[in-house]
C-alpha cells in the first residue's frame, strides 16, 4: 500500500483495503435486522448434535464433563493458594471443607456456563476411538 494513496479524510479505507471489511455500512434496521438473523440461525445450527457430533445425553459426554469440572477445579485451587487470606473464612477443618465445597460450586457452575470446551475435545477424542 502506497502512503501517498491514504485519505485523510476516509480513514476507514485504511482498514478496508487491508481486512477485506465491506464499503456499506449496516445503516438501516433492515440491514441489522437480517445480519442478526443470519448469525441466529449459524448459532442454532451450531448446536445441532448432528451437526457438531456432540450428543449432550451420552453417558461419555457426562463423564468427559465431569473431567473438564475436574480440571477447572484444580485449576481454582491453584489459583485460590496464591491469594492471601482474608480471614473471612477459618482455617479450622470446618472452613476448609467450606470453602473447598465452595470452589466445587464454582467449577461446576464455570464448566457449565463458560464454555471452555474441554470436555467437547475430550468428548470427540474419544468417541473416534
Amino acid at each position: 500500500m502506497d502512503v501517498g494513496s491514504l485519505s485523510l479524510q476516509n480513514p476507514a479505507s485504511l482498514y478496508r483495503d487491508n481486512y477485506n471489511i465491506s464499503s456499506s455500512p449496516v445503516s438501516s434496521s433492515e440491514n441489522f435486522a437480517e445480519v442478526l438473523k443470519r448469525v441466529s440461525a449459524n448459532n442454532n445450527t451450531n448446536n445441532n448434535p448432528a451437526q457438531n457430533g456432540i450428543d449432550k445425553t451420552d453417558k461419555l459426554y457426562q463423564l468427559c464433563l465431569e473431567l473438564e469440572t475436574f480440571l477447572v477445579k484444580n485449576l481454582l485451587t491453584s489459583m485460590r493458594n496464591t491469594v492471601q487470606k482474608s480471614g473471612l473464612v477459618d482455617d479450622s477443618f470446618a472452613g476448609k471443607m467450606y470453602e473447598d465445597m465452595l470452589y466445587d460450586e464454582y467449577a461446576k457452575d464455570f464448566t457449565k456456563t463458560a464454555s471452555f470446551g474441554l470436555a467437547e475435545q475430550a468428548y470427540k477424542q474419544l468417541k473416534s476411538i
